[in-house]
């Protein structure tokens, strides 16, 4: 099977190390000094894999990098408008499409398409259920320069079929990244984890921009919990009220996040490099699919407006 990482980020970077140090067929779409590193140096790691270093055919442009028969998609979710050029090509082939974003996916919703995810229904269009896998990433990591990846919070990666997909794509993918020597598993509802990772992101993403903190010295502060805590309550009901999931400990899942080591959020990896916030997907889409459901969630509303003002006054490009 040959993969191509579409993203190479904290989280497609390392996954892109794996395959290449286990000999499976990948490239990887990159960019500016991020893809000169890896073209000149290799992509250098320190992990729960180890410290290692390997080549990988890497481009700035998947088409030019070949016919691939999976696609792995780990850049961020509100980037699509920028891949999908790139992408469009592949809706004309059989490849295996994997979502491994923050946020609610463009395939979550169809009909109507979420305005904040997929407007105009322009990326569904293109990748219809029977062709996508559903993925949630529980690991975490940051790129401390150019071609360096620092992985940490374990390996687990959940996959599943969406409401059209068949089971044999999803547990093709697992083999190749257990292969590889991560823990990927078969989830039977991918969407109710899809959910509970939003939950997750929606209060600690949040906060941790709001707060200039990472995860422990955050959940460490009783106000800042809290309000963790009011975000991840409001994204629950939503969820609920799609059915999608049920009653979930949302205190339990806080303390299992306060645990971790000093992680910093993706969302606060991106502020701080002067990048737009995954606000849209994680954010935006909760509060849409409020309103269709008449949820209330009015401290969703205003940690979005308080991050667009971030937004804003940071000019994040």
């Amino acid at each position: 099977m040959r993969v191509a990482v579409v993203g190479a980020g904290a989280i497609g970077g390392f996954i892109a190390a794996a395959l290449a140090r286990a000999g499976a067929p990948v490239a990887i779409v990159a960019r500016r000094a991020h893809l000169a590193a890896i073209r000149r140096d290799g992509l250098r790691v320190e992990s729960d894999l180890g410290a290692f270093t390997v080549k990988v055919q890497a481009g700035d442009d998947l088409r030019e990098l070949g016919v691939f028969d999976a696609l792995l998609l780990t850049f961020k979710a509100h980037h699509w408008p920028e891949f999908l050029p790139q992408l469009r090509p592949f809706a004309e082939t059989p490849a295996t499409i994997v979502t491994l974003q923050n946020g609610v996916p463009f395939w979550y919703v169809r009909q109507p398409p979420l305005r904040s995810v997929d407007p105009g229904g322009l990326i569904g269009g293109l990748f219809a259920d029977d062709r996508v896998v559903g993925g949630v990433v529980h690991v975490s990591g940051e790129l401390p320069a150019p071609g360096f990846v620092r992985q940490s919070g374990g390996l687990r990666y959940v996959l599943g079929r969406t409401s059209g997909s068949d089971d044999a794509r999803a547990e093709s993918i697992v083999r190749l990244l257990r292969n590889a020597g991560l823990m990927a598993e078969i989830d039977p509802n991918v969407r109710a984890t899809v959910w509970l990772k939003v939950v997750n992101n929606a209060g600690l993403n949040s906060v941790s921009v709001l707060r200039r903190a990472r995860i422990k010295p955050m959940l460490s502060d009783p106000d800042a919990r809290a309000h963790v805590r009011r975000l991840m309550i409001e994204a629950l009901h939503v969820g609920q009220a799609m059915k999608v999931v049920q009653d979930v400990d949302v205190d339990a899942r806080i303390e299992y996040a306060a645990r971790l080591d000093d992680v910093k959020t993706s969302m606060l990896q991106d502020y701080e490099r002067g990048r737009r916030l995954e606000l849209e997907p994680i954010v935006g889409a909760i509060i849409e699919l409020a309103e269709r459901h008449d949820v209330t969630v009015p401290n969703l509303r205003e940690a979005y407006a308080a991050l667009r003002q971030v937004e804003t006054a940071a000019s994040l490009g």
